[in-house]
């Protein structure tokens, strides 16, 4: 590779120098992807908003499909083309009303990036940017650490937080994320939730309505006109929103107008090492199944109602419904909404 940072025809001061390096190291971190394999699952991450491009696993009979939504290059991540496909959101994920929140006796004004709310993080969130890879292990369980510094006013939030996405392959069939993050020295919201688009039966094999899918949450929280919850906990008995028992994800998606998009608060699921069953997933053949395990709250089920004629991997067009999101989370608006589980990290107190 080529040195680029004397090609000024100007004279350069050490600074200078320092400061191109950084900009080209930056540019090559931006485009690299790194992969995760433990021989049965093969991952794609990259540097840039610790994305998942690509998982590739095997059903019972060893045949592979690549489960995951994504593009084949980093070009349309980078070009903002990308709805959050593979990536971490923060610093927090799903929608704060109208960007604004008070903490401490100080108004907050957030960047408005979805109708007149802030989604996830903004108009640069955590998602459009590049985590430095802190730490790569190989072994019995291969694993790639990320990590961010995001600076005091980042997006109109307050103070630095420095944040850690830890990816890993502890046995032959789980992929496992660990996110923490510090708040350095000013009390922040912080909710951080992974984004992958899932498709069991292929990335490029159609929509998920004929998906199954378990969800072990008896209530969700219902949303006004611009997708902010209400305040409400609203049981689901009765609903189309009722996954407590297994049921194919298109049954009933017509009874709720544009999809499903909602948050489930995680109240009924088995517990095991500290996490609890959020959601059972399955592909049409059952040739696939995911279970999702988490110690968050809550549960964003999200069923890519605005996802339309994009071009991803390989020259496959993705559709309404192509995908499937659980995006394990705090709850949306949780900074505004007191009854809710608070989202706000100390100094120094660790959000894991």
């Amino acid at each position: 590779m080529r040195c680029l940072i004397a090609s000024s025809s100007r004279d350069k001061t050490e600074s200078d120098f320092s400061e191109s390096r950084q900009v080209r190291l930056a540019a090559m971190a931006a485009e690299e992807i790194l992969e995760l394999s433990n021989g049965r699952i093969t991952a794609k991450i990259a540097a840039w908003g610790a994305t998942i491009t690509s998982l590739i696993v095997p059903d019972a009979h060893g045949n592979l499909a690549d489960v995951v939504l994504g593009f084949d290059t980093l070009e349309p991540y980078m070009k903002g083309i990308s709805p959050y496909f593979g990536c971490i959101v923060g610093r927090v994920a799903n929608r704060i009303k109208e960007g604004k929140f008070t903490l401490n006796g100080v108004e907050y004004s957030l960047a408005i990036n979805n109708g007149p709310n802030s989604l996830h993080g903004g108009l640069k969130g955590f998602d459009k940017v590049v985590w430095d890879v802190v730490e790569r292990k190989s072994g019995e369980c291969p694993s790639i650490t990320f990590q961010y510094h995001s600076k005091d006013g980042e997006e109109g939030y307050p103070g630095d937080v420095t944040v850690r996405a830890t990816y890993s392959l502890p046995d032959s069939t789980t992929l496992r994320l660990d996110m923490e993050a510090v708040a350095e020295n000013k009390a922040t919201p912080i909710n951080l939730a992974q984004h992958t688009y899932w498709n069991l039966a292929g990335h490029n094999s159609g929509d998920t309505l004929d998906h199954s899918i378990q969800i072990w949450g008896k209530h969700i929280t219902p949303v006004d006109e611009n997708t902010i919850p209400t305040g409400e906990i609203m049981p689901v008995k009765g609903t189309p929103f009722d996954f407590t028992t297994e049921h194919k994800i298109g049954a009933r998606i017509n009874d709720v107008p544009g999809g499903y998009d909602h948050n489930y608060v995680l109240d009924s699921g088995e517990e095991k090492n500290g996490l609890k069953h959020a959601a059972k997933l399955k592909d049409s053949s059952n040739s696939w199944t995911l279970d999702l395990w988490t110690d968050a709250p809550g549960m964003q089920f999200y069923t890519a109602n605005y996802v339309d004629g994009i071009t991803g991997k390989g020259g496959a067009v993705y559709g309404k419904h192509s995908g499937v999101c659980l995006e394990t989370q705090g709850f949306p608006n949780a900074i505004n909404q007191p009854n809710f589980p608070s989202v706000v990290v100390q100094p120094d107190n660790a959000n894991t």
